[in-house]
Parts: C-alpha cells; sequence; structure tokens
C-alpha cells in the first residue's frame, strides 16, 4: 500500500471535558462534524462501559451526523455487542477495557480469547460493521486476529511514544521497529493495517512512513493542540505532517 493513510479522529476527549462540569458543552458531535470538514477521513469514539466521557446519546448523534465514517470503540461485552449491532457503524475496534485505567493501557489479549472472540466478532461482520482488533505489535495477537476473522488489526503505538516522550532513545527504536515489521507481517495476511495511541506530531511520522499502514486514529493529542490553535488547523498540520511522511 503506497497512498497516504487516512486520519482517523478521536473525539472522545471533547466529551471529558464536557463531563467534567456537567451541562452540555462542549459537544462531541460539533467536534466531529469540525473534523470532518477539516478533511478528517474518519471519526473514532470510544463507548466505555462507566461512561467516563462519551455516552449513548452522543453515539446516537454521531451515527445520524456524521457522512464520514463511524469507528466505535468498544470493549468486547455483551452490552457493547447489543448497541453495536442496533446502530451498525462503518466500523468497530475491540479494546481491552479495566474501570481503573486512565486509558487503554496494552492491546487485546487476542491469542488467549480466541474461541470466545471468534464467537463475539461474528455478529457484528454479519451486520456488516468491519472489525477491527487492537493489540500489541505481536506475531501471536497478530495471527490470532486473523484466525478469528478479524478484517482489520490496528497496533497499539503507546509504548513507542511513551519511549519518545522520556527519552529512551534505544527502547523507543525497539518499539518503533516492532511496529515496523509487524505492520509488514499483518499485511502479508490479508489484514488491513490501522495504528494509534499516544501520536503527537513529534512521533507521527515514523509510523505514518510504513507502507502497510492505511489508517492513523489520533485523539488526545488532537483536542489538546486545538486549545491552543483550533481544532480544524491541528489537524491541517497533522495531515501535512503525514503525507509529507508518507511522500
Amino acid at each position: 500500500m503506497t497512498s497516504c493513510p487516512r486520519l482517523g479522529v478521536n473525539i472522545d476527549h471533547v466529551a471529558t471535558v464536557r463531563n467534567a462540569r456537567g451541562g452540555a458543552v462542549p459537544d462531541p458531535v460539533r467536534a466531529a462534524l469540525l473534523a470532518e470538514e477539516a478533511g478528517a477521513d474518519g471519526i473514532t469514539a470510544h463507548l466505555r462501559e462507566d461512561r467516563r466521557h462519551i455516552s449513548d446519546d452522543d453515539i446516537e448523534r454521531l451515527v445520524t451526523a456524521l457522512k464520514v465514517p463511524l469507528n466505535f470503540e468498544m470493549a468486547a461485552t455483551e452490552e457493547m455487542q447489543a448497541i453495536a449491532l442496533r446502530h451498525k457503524p462503518h466500523a468497530v475496534c475491540i479494546v481491552p477495557e479495566k474501570r481503573e485505567e486512565r486509558t487503554t493501557e496494552g492491546g487485546m489479549e487476542v491469542a488467549r480469547e480466541e474461541n470466545r472472540l471468534a464467537h463475539y466478532i461474528a455478529p457484528l461482520r454479519a451486520a456488516g460493521c468491519r472489525v477491527s482488533i487492537f493489540i500489541a505489535a505481536d506475531r501471536r495477537q497478530i495471527e490470532a486476529a486473523h484466525r478469528i476473522g478479524a478484517e482489520v488489526i490496528e497496533l497499539h503505538t503507546g509504548a513507542y511514544c511513551d519511549a519518545h516522550a522520556e527519552g529512551r532513545t534505544d527502547a523507543r527504536d525497539a518499539e518503533l521497529e516492532a511496529l515496523r515489521d509487524m505492520s509488514a507481517f499483518a499485511d502479508s495476511l490479508g489484514l488491513e493495517v490501522h495504528a494509534g495511541h499516544g501520536l503527537t506530531y513529534d512521533t507521527v511520522q515514523p509510523v505514518a512512513a510504513f507502507p502497510e499502514i492505511a489508517e492513523l486514529n489520533i485523539g488526545h493529542f488532537l483536542i489538546g493542540e486545538a486549545i491552543f490553535r483550533g481544532l480544524p488547523p491541528a489537524i491541517h498540520e497533522m495531515r501535512r505532517l503525514i503525507a509529507e511522511a508518507r511522500a
């Protein structure tokens, strides 16, 4: 794959700010529409079990309002499966979820739950949703995701971004090499490869340069950057960097 990766913008943390005070503002759906106008190729929203940011009503409104695809992040629970089957978003991304975590800390343990997850995603695929699994850059997990029938994997870039931020260059380079190798391996199996978590202007280009990466999902950094420069300019700059890396 040689075309420029798509950019999915995660609007969860607009809802985080709203929920800090209660009420209706800032509205994550308004942010999603601004992102769409600014050139986002898709919108990502994670409906957590504890509803700490995105709400059921947000998902309802996003499905109605968006012209670009919605990527619905969710834990592998019966409740979330029912919600996804009701709304039938373009894509569902299965992510691990723990109540005590601040953000998603790692990838799905697919190999250990292979049978359960195969049965879990079958109705979602039958309903027309593209199923993605959020996993570490690990061959065993990628092989398991392929076996259970996932069409897409999203590689967790958090460890790479953390190592970069902390100045651990050897660890950063090792994580980046694993991401590069596993992107190529997943592509060789016929999986579409996405990546995301923790990516910033400083870290996005090495990942965007991988020819197998079809989509990058970025949220927290862009919402934070929007405080200083506005959401459309923040997205424009990210798209510029992605295009430059692939060129």
